[in-house]
């Protein structure tokens, strides 16, 4: 889930970094992203919340970048989007009477937590702006 959301959220921010300073509605984010308005709306309400977009009601409605996007890293973009680890762990629980069982979770969050700061230092060098270059 994590690495659809991400994905979905940089392309709203890219396509309103496209169109700078212009209130963009959901109907038409929907539309580049070839989803439901509804949908979108709750995509604009995360990131909204996280400050990176700010939103007017009404006729000449919409949503915009709340600041300039050499100021949104996409590290920002990752912890809007992130709930826990990157990875997961196993559905079921481990047998705590197993010598991995009883140990394995802790091992494994060791190991996810210096990937998500991996992640998050890697995203940190990269602003809105410098991804929005490279794809217009």
């Amino acid at each position: 889930m994590i690495r659809s959301k991400f994905a979905i959220h940089v392309h709203i921010l890219s396509l309103m970094g496209k169109f700078q300073g212009e209130w963009l509605t959901s109907d038409f984010i929907a539309g580049s992203l070839n989803s439901n308005a509804a949908l979108v709306r709750k995509e604009l309400s995360e990131l909204r919340n996280a400050g990176l977009i700010e939103s007017k009601e009404g006729k000449k409605g919409g949503c915009r970048l709340a600041r300039p996007m050499k100021d949104i890293l996409l590290s920002d973009v990752f912890a809007v989007v992130k709930d826990d680890h990157i990875f997961g762990y196993a559905p079921n629980h481990p047998n705590p009477l197993c010598p991995v069982g009883r140990n394995i979770n802790n091992a494994l969050d060791t190991m996810f937590t210096g990937l998500d700061q991996t992640i998050t230092r890697e995203l940190s060098k990269i602003s809105l702006a410098d991804f929005i270059s490279k794809l217009l």
